[in-house]
């Protein structure tokens, strides 16, 4: 069963996609809330500071709480020493269909810069193909590759541990992880279809369901 918030898999499929987090030496994860950096040695040079840290609940992240922390006064040195930038994008990118001010020349900043860019997003009501138009149409160059939802990460999941072909997945989720199953040729059921059904609690009542699961 696979449900619409797979955030812990898609902090999985980011580490497992790109290989392992040593292939980061440095990288920012830049979201709403909070910072977080893969762990790596620029831990030790940051720890210098006044930045109280706590580790997080995955296994390949660091959570800087950044309360106590002195004023940036160094932007570019900052950027200098991050090779791989993480964004969320609902809040960071876009807000709901229009994008945020600034976001095309930071970007622009940072590909110049040889940076490398990467996307994330628990909204799983679309694939990272239909991510990459919303991409388009807001008139950012994004390749899909660079896109990170967790509509994928249920399926690179699914295939990361050998779930077998010839079984089902019930989907309890947006459209966006259905579309992804079938580019990775997973059987599925449920989805948005199974969203009106309601059970009736009384005795011989008999839901409709796939007798083949």
């Amino acid at each position: 069963m696979l449900s619409n918030c797979c955030r812990a898999s898609l902090s999985i499929t980011i580490a497992s996609t790109l290989k392992s987090p040593n292939n980061f030496p440095k990288s920012l994860f830049l979201g709403q809330k909070k910072t977080s950096l893969f762990l790596n040695p620029i831990f030790k040079k940051w720890n210098n500071s006044r930045m109280e840290f706590s580790t997080s609940i995955s296994t390949s992240k660091l959570t800087i709480k950044a309360s106590s922390a002195e004023a940036l006064k160094n932007a570019n040195e900052l950027i200098d020493s991050v090779e791989t930038f993480i964004f969320d994008c609902d809040g960071v990118i876009w807000k709901g269909d229009s994008l945020i001010d600034g976001v095309p020349e930071t970007l622009d900043m940072l590909r110049a810069k040889g940076k490398r860019l990467i996307f994330v997003t628990n909204n799983s009501t679309k694939s990272r193909k239909q991510y990459g138009k919303k991409f388009e149409t807001l008139g950012l160059s994004v390749n899909e590759e660079e896109i990170f939802a967790s509509s994928f990460a249920a399926a690179a999941y699914l295939k990361s541990i050998d779930f077998p072909k010839d079984k089902k997945v019930y989907v309890v989720g947006e459209e966006g992880i259905l579309k992804e199953l079938d580019l990775a040729e997973y059987q599925h059921l449920g989805g948005q279809e199974d969203g009106g059904k309601k059970i009736e609690l009384k005795p011989g009542f008999l839901m409709e369901h796939d007798e083949s699961v």
